[in-house]
């Protein structure tokens, strides 16, 4: 299932990247699935007394559901069950065999004897040998980033084996990332990415790469695609075949559409721009384990562009824990609060650089100090006077009538957008969502100022110019809010009646965006509703 932390760390910036391009009128397929093994689908399984094909079947649904819901819209929404991904995966893993770039090596694993089988490393815990956080993963000690072994843990222990763990041997298959890490230092140097994913890969590389296995000894994944007797009952890893999604997921999108060579237009074109947007615990997988996949295949494939990873979201100040409780799940918000309030304070609270925290009392501030008071309280109070005013249409602009405060707010307007443009282009989801705002704003105080209640009465010439230059502006917000709040946006063109869909407009058309008048306009209806303090205190 998915709570807030997945929505803000990969989710919704990726959802508004590509909205945003869409604005700017590109070609772009917006890809995704479920991961559907690892060890702890298994445990859910064993725990429910199910197979593990009814675990994901059920959750698949609930996460698209969850997406859904949020109006996080893919083109293709794939799973990793499925069998065009299991031939694509072992294809893989055969080429990076043929090119030398897989071993196989014996090595020690904890063994739980009460049970009879090798235990996940993630379902390992213990004291880090590096730091000596004494909560230190089999695969990873979340404290100082280390990629560990299971077995260099001290004291290591799990919750699936009531017994003390035992070493013992098996045989895998490991990926050589040491013979490829000459050729990722060499493509990570053309890369102008955030520091937080630099930073954190040019770590690594200094420790040096080293093989890393690719292969469990599990009953549910994809097969490793030897006919060996080693390689009877043993999977891939599930780190290594998740990635491969991204690919099989866009083979299936071209075979749905009835082309089905319609992926290499993306995967083999060199134009191509392949951005991953993840949270920061999957860095290493995208920036070098997958790189490294690519480059060791003889079949060519494009590699990452951009990997704008997220920190973490917490929730009250706390770090989100399912197993505690401490989660905002998205069906359970979406009981109380409508999906665009989610969308908009996440993107103002995004952990773009650092970690964010969710609060309740922060999240009620913000709808109803910003979406509320500011976005609403000028579309209304515009479309209602126009309405009720002016015979329900767009007043006409006079330009003899016009003067530099009007020239100020349109030129406000397209500042905006070129600012949007670039923001929205890096990334940067909380300086865009505050520049948009800013022009929100200064729109209320151009209205606010002229007073065109006043002015009616002896200039109604003047305040057609002031409702015109009002209204081109909220049309600038509904394009410029679209990637962010795309259903209040929605509502705000259908408001306006705009000639054409909101999702076929593009950013460029609205810098030079003049409205004649005399467009029939809608009755305005409120955008949203006040977060009252009762729904929130139900919360905390």
């Amino acid at each position: 299932p998915i709570h807030i932390g997945h929505i803000a760390g990969a989710y919704l910036p990726a959802d508004i990247y590509v909205h945003f391009n869409k604005l700017m009128g590109r070609d772009v397929l917006y890809i995704c699935g479920t991961d559907e093994h690892g060890v702890p689908i298994t445990i859910r399984a064993e725990q429910e007394g199910i197979s593990p094909k009814d675990v994901v079947d059920r959750y698949h649904q609930e996460i698209k559901s969850s997406f859904d819901s949020l109006q996080i819209e893919f083109d293709n929404f794939s799973r990793t069950s499925l069998s065009e991904h299991y031939a694509i995966s072992q294809g893989f893993f055969k080429e990076l065999l043929a090119n030398d770039y897989i071993e196989t090596n014996v090595e020690k694993q904890l063994f739980c004897e009460d049970n009879q089988k090798f235990l996940p490393d993630r379902y390992i815990e213990g004291t880090c040998p590096h730091c000596g956080n004494e909560r230190a993963r089999g695969d990873e000690c979340p404290k100082c980033g280390k990629w560990l072994e299971a077995t260099e843990l001290k004291n290591p222990s799990s919750k699936l084996c009531k017994s003390p763990l035992v070493i013992k041997e098996t045989q895998h298959w490991y990926l050589r990332l040491d013979k490829l890490q000459g050729k990722l230092e060499s493509w990570l140097e053309q890369k102008d990415w955030k520091d937080n994913v630099k930073n954190f890969v040019l770590g690594w590389f200094k420790d040096g790469l080293k093989p890393r296995p690719i292969t469990r000894d599990l009953a549910w994944g994809i097969p490793v695609p030897l006919d060996l007797p080693e390689a009877k009952n043993k999977v891939l890893y599930v780190w290594f075949d998740a990635p491969i999604g991204y690919l099989s997921s866009t083979v299936e999108w071209a075979a749905k559409k009835g082309t089905p060579e319609a992926w290499k237009g993306y995967w083999q074109d060199p134009t191509t721009k392949l951005v991953h947007f993840i949270g920061k615990d999957n860095i290493p997988f995208h920036a070098i384990v997958w790189p490294a996949m690519l480059m060791g295949q003889t079949t060519e494939y494009i590699l990452p562009s951009e990997i704008p990873a997220n920190e973490h979201l917490t929730v009250e100040g706390e770090k989100i824990s399912t197993s505690r409780g401490n989660a905002v799940w998205i069906p359970e918000f979406l009981e109380d609060f409508p999906s665009d309030y989610l969308r908009y304070y996440l993107a103002v609270n995004a952990p773009e650089n650092k970690d964010a925290d969710f609060s309740w009392k922060n999240f009620q501030n913000v709808i109803n100090a910003e979406l509320i008071n500011i976005v609403a309280n000028l579309f209304n109070r515009v479309l209602s006077f126009t309405f009720s005013r002016y015979a329900e249409q767009v007043p006409q602009f006079k330009e003899t009538k016009a003067n530099g405060y009007d020239e100020q707010i349109l030129d406000q307007i397209k500042s905006t957008i070129r600012k949007a443009k670039k923001l929205y282009g890096e990334f940067r989801v909380r300086d865009v969502t505050r520049e948009i705002l800013d022009l929100a704003r200064a729109g209320n105080q151009y209205f606010q100022d002229n007073e065109p209640w006043k002015m009616v009465k002896t200039d109604e010439e003047r305040v057609a110019v002031v409702l015109n230059v009002c209204i081109r502006l909220i049309e600038a917000l509904a394009i410029l809010y679209y990637p962010i709040i795309p259903k209040s946006s929605q509502a705000m063109w259908e408001a306006l009646n705009m000639p054409f869909p909101l999702e076929n407009s593009r950013l460029e058309m609205i810098e030079d965006m003049s409205d004649p008048g005399g467009r029939p306009i809608r009755q305005p209806m409120p955008l949203f509703a006040k977060v009252e303090d009762l729904v929130v205190t139900k919360h905390l």
